[in-house]
This record gives C-alpha cells, sequence and structure tokens, in this order.
C-alpha cells in the first residue's frame, strides 16, 4: 500500500512538472535567443533542450520505480498485465497523471499569465484522429520493443522518436501523444472554480482557456484515438513476442543434445 501511495505521487509530481518544464523550454528559448534568432536555429535548440528534457524525466521514472506523466506509457503495460494491476492503472494512476497536469497548468498561468496553449487540431476530425491514433501506436509498439534494451539506448531511441513523430505530426494535430492535458478542461470544471484572477478570460483548462468547453473532436482525436492505437500495438506486439519466442523455442528444441541423437538414430 506505502508503495502504490508513493507511485501516485510520482505520477503526480511528475506529470505536473512536465507540463512546466515544457512550457519553460520554450520561455528559455525565446528569452535567450531573442527574435534575432533564424527559426532552424530556434527549433535546433528546442530540439536539443527537449531531448534533455526526456532523458532527465526518464531519469525520474526510473528514480521513482516507475513514474510516468503520459497515460499511454503506464496503460499499455497495465493491458498485458494482471487484472489488479490494470484496475490500479485505470481508477488511480491515470486520474493522479490527469491531475498532475491539471495543478501543471494552473502553475504555468500563475507564473507567466497570457501563455501557454493546448494542441490544435488543424485539419478534420477524421485525419486527427488517425493521426494521433499512428503516433500512439508507433511510440507505443517502440516502447515495447525496447523493454529489454538497457536505460540509455532505451531513452535516446525513444526520446528521438518522440521529437521525431512530435515534429512530423505537429502542423496537423501538434503531435500531443499524451491524452492527459487534453482531459484537463473538463477536470478543472469539476474540481474547481474558473480562475478569473490569471487573464481576463475565465481559464478552464491547458487546451480551452478562452471560455471553450472540451469538445467531441478533441476527445476523439486526443484521447479515444491514441487509446485504442495503444489496445492495438499491445495486442499485435503480444502475438509478434509470442511467435518469436515459439520460434526460438523450436530452434532451442532442435538443437538440444537429444534431439541430435534422436535424428542420429
Amino acid at each position: 500500500m506505502a508503495g502504490a501511495r508513493r507511485l501516485l505521487a510520482a505520477d503526480f509530481a511528475i506529470s505536473l512538472t512536465w507540463v512546466f518544464s515544457n512550457e519553460l523550454i520554450k520561455i528559455f528559448v525565446q528569452s535567450v535567443m531573442g527574435n534575432a534568432a533564424s527559426q532552424l536555429e530556434g527549433d535546433i535548440a528546442r530540439c536539443a533542450l527537449a531531448v534533455v528534457n526526456m532523458f532527465a524525466f526518464a531519469y525520474m521514472s526510473k528514480a521513482t520505480d516507475g513514474g510516468a506523466y503520459n497515460p499511454l506509457s503506464v496503460l499499455a503495460p497495465a493491458i498485458s498485465g494482471d487484472f489488479s494491476n490494470f484496475i490500479f492503472t485505470v481508477g488511480a494512476r491515470i486520474p493522479a497523471q490527469v491531475v498532475g497536469s491539471v495543478y501543471g497548468v494552473r502553475l504555468i498561468l500563475w507564473t507567466f499569465p497570457g501563455i501557454g496553449h493546448a494542441p490544435h487540431l488543424k485539419v478534420d476530425i477524421a485525419t486527427g484522429a488517425l493521426t494521433e491514433g499512428l503516433l500512439a501506436f508507433a511510440i507505443v509498439t517502440i516502447t515495447l520493443g525496447l523493454a529489454t534494451q538497457d536505460f540509455l539506448t532505451k531513452t535516446w531511441i525513444s526520446s528521438l522518436a518522440k521529437l521525431t513523430l512530435h515534429i512530423l505530426a505537429a502542423d496537423l494535430t501538434g503531435g500531443c501523444m499524451n491524452p492527459a492535458p487534453v482531459s484537463i478542461s473538463f477536470l478543472l470544471r469539476l474540481i474547481s472554480p474558473p480562475l478569473k484572477s490569471l487573464s481576463s478570460s475565465q481559464v478552464m483548462g491547458w487546451a480551452f482557456a478562452n471560455r471553450q468547453h472540451i469538445t467531441k473532436e478533441h476527445l476523439i482525436v486526443y484521447c479515444l484515438a491514441p487509446v485504442e492505437a495503444t489496445l492495438l500495438a499491445v495486442w499485435l506486439s503480444g502475438i509478434l513476442f509470442r511467435m518469436k519466442k515459439d520460434e526460438r523455442s523450436a530452434v532451442k528444441k532442435a538443437t538440444s543434445p537429444q534431439q541430435k541423437l534422436e535424428k542420429s538414430d
């Protein structure tokens, strides 16, 4: 029980810090490089800091024995695990991550009023859902495939993969790959009053700050599509891993001394 509480606290803290750190990177690049820097220089600086940031959070996850900021990263192993772990993940860990993201947004808006925005859907709902679904499928598949690698290799490959996928989808859906921040608006409406002191608009959450409430488009594109893609990725990965395991078992059996003796007879 104590371990579960520590894991929930880690999920909350890491989710809060993740949301806040992403905005700090944008502010840092803008303040240091300013408007004099070219678009390419600014993009290179942001990408480099993003990779360093992902390494830092990967180390935090390792130090906390599995704390995470993205519901997809904890949902994938929970689906293939036992039922009690699945219930704990869906009923406690993912809500802790979402609430952590809520307070991360509130901290941003309190510290830097008027900045911060959620991913913007720039295409139709079907294209957006397909895009976010493919992104989630790719990153979950890569993460599952790297499960047996060492920390440095796994973190380096997954960080570059996430960054690449984010850049590819930035002009379509924003390349979110994380349902937690998109759920903030709904949760803020349930657990807190409007934050009128933060801006002239009624701040309801990260994604919908200016009197915009959560919509079915955002639910489908940023929540439902990634979750369904995660389920598909876990299912297909399980099939592929079982096939490889069966092949290795067959090869091992065929090359065993007893099998060779039977063939010689």
